[in-house]
């Protein structure tokens, strides 16, 4: 049976350059750093979180052609793909904490039906909903 989701990939055309955009400005942790051959495994996550896990995966390591890798690459650093919705208790503290820090919001905190969002990039293109969910909401009732 399946319990949960342990590890989803981030693509990361710069391991190095985004461990330290993870590390530093968003303040997540190193859980682990290992090397393999011409790659490496490298996961972070946020703290007190022990049980979720990014891999700052290259589109170049194992596991795609030339084309797909060249394609996927085009496709993250043109900001196309979304890599998760990370939740706060303060959307537009955080916003404001992570923008002084020069993380490059692609759009300001903003009221939706679920709660308050602002959207963000990390240095390869990939974007994020930074989300504070609307006190009370039922997820499981339609919204509205």
């Amino acid at each position: 049976m399946i319990t949960s989701i342990a590890i989803t990939t981030v693509w990361s055309t710069d391991q190095e350059r985004d461990v330290a955009f993870f590390t530093e400005k968003l303040g997540f942790e190193v859980r682990s750093d290992v090397p393999m051959g011409d790659t490496r495994w490298v996961t972070v996550g946020v703290p007190g979180q022990p049980d979720m896990e990014y891999a700052l995966m290259r589109p170049d390591g194992p596991g795609l052609d030339p084309e797909s890798a060249r394609m996927l690459t085009a496709l993250v650093t043109k900001g196309v793909l979304g890599a998760g919705a990370l939740r706060t208790d303060d959307c537009r503290a955080d916003h404001r904490r992570l923008a002084d820090a020069g993380v490059e919001f692609v759009q300001e905190p903003q009221e939706r039906p679920y709660g308050i969002e602002a959207i963000f990039r990390d240095p390869t293109g990939n974007w994020y909903s930074l989300t504070e969910r609307r006190e009370g909401l039922d997820m499981s009732k339609p919204w509205g």
